[in-house]
């Protein structure tokens, strides 16, 4: 459907049961200022690039369903399927997380963790693009620094809908930019170049994200990420499971991982990278969804 200029696209999805709708509102709703995403109850209204032009999904959940719309400001449309798939990955419902629960809920150390969280699944974002740019982003800062950084970054492009929200760039928007623009968002003089880098390395389709996101072929996502200067292993892995969905990265060089995973085995030292990747190891091919269940525990646990 075409109004106005703005052409539209909706579905429907069933949610399974105990859908975690919270834990993606969360993760969707962490700017304050809401200029690319706006919370409203249990809807997600979320300003993204479609094909290079300014587009507003919006999500409205309910306690069993997921009613999207995606609109599009100009001539081009998509098709329900493409949404649909789009919604599918977005959500977190292609994760098999039923296969993890019922392997580890009666692990000594994580069980009780995961039986207390059932069901939850790793929101994702728009785009790979998109993930890698907020793993960049972050890299060794506080969460609400980079929330800051995104921000300006979103602005700087200047991609608006004409509903209102600001839309994350894609690679060929943020490759428009300067380093000197990147730098007056925030970024550090390596973190601009990085993605700028990157931005560029996408367009020449030297890192073929939408394929690979199909594809997932992870040793060569992770071999041609880490060639780039800037991008090492905590971004891949973060990158591959907030974008890809893959849920096997060791994230053991993150901070919160760690000082999580030390409340839980009730230790009064801090706990080591080494420690936490020979721990995740166990867990294989779920260690970054260990990782998140160790995210979402809550501070006073433990």
């Amino acid at each position: 459907m075409r109004r106005k200029g703005v052409s539209r696209v909706a579905c429907n999805i069933d949610l399974p049961a105990g859908f975690r709708v919270g834990a993606v509102l969360a993760f969707h709703g962490r700017d304050p200022q809401a200029v690319a995403e706006r919370i409203e109850g249990n809807c997600l209204h979320k300003g993204l690039s479609w094909e290079g032009r300014p587009a507003c999904l919006t999500i409205d959940f309910d306690s069993s369903h997921a009613k999207a719309e995606l609109a599009i400001d100009g001539a081009r449309s998509t098709d329900e399927a493409v949404l649909l798939k789009k919604l599918r990955h977005m959500l977190g419902l292609t994760q098999q997380v039923e296969n993890f629960e019922q392997q580890f809920r009666m692990h000594p150390q994580l069980g009780s963790l995961i039986v207390r969280q059932a069901g939850l699944r790793v929101p994702q974002a728009a785009s790979p693009f998109e993930a890698l740019s907020w793993a960049i982003i972050g890299q060794q800062i506080s969460v609400g620094a980079a929330i800051s950084i995104r921000r300006r970054l979103i602005q700087a492009c200047g991609l608006v809908h004409s509903g209102g929200l600001s839309c994350h760039p894609d690679a060929e928007q943020v490759a428009k930019l300067s380093e000197a623009d990147l730098r007056q968002a925030g970024f550090s003089q390596t973190k601009a170049q990085t993605l700028l880098m990157l931005s560029r390395e996408v367009l020449a389709n030297r890192l073929p994200l939408e394929t690979w996101a199909s594809s997932l072929p992870t040793d060569e996502i992770r071999e041609k990420l880490l060639a780039l200067r800037g991008i090492g292993p905590w971004t891949v892995n973060y990158a591959l499971l907030r974008g890809f969905g893959w849920l096997d990265g060791s994230l053991h060089g993150d901070v919160a991982v760690r000082r999580k995973l030390q409340r839980l085995l009730g230790s009064t030292e801090k706990i080591s990278e080494a420690f936490t990747r020979d721990w995740l190891i166990d867990f294989s091919p779920w260690r970054a969804l260990v990782a998140a269940h160790l995210w979402a525990m809550p501070s006073g646990e433990g």
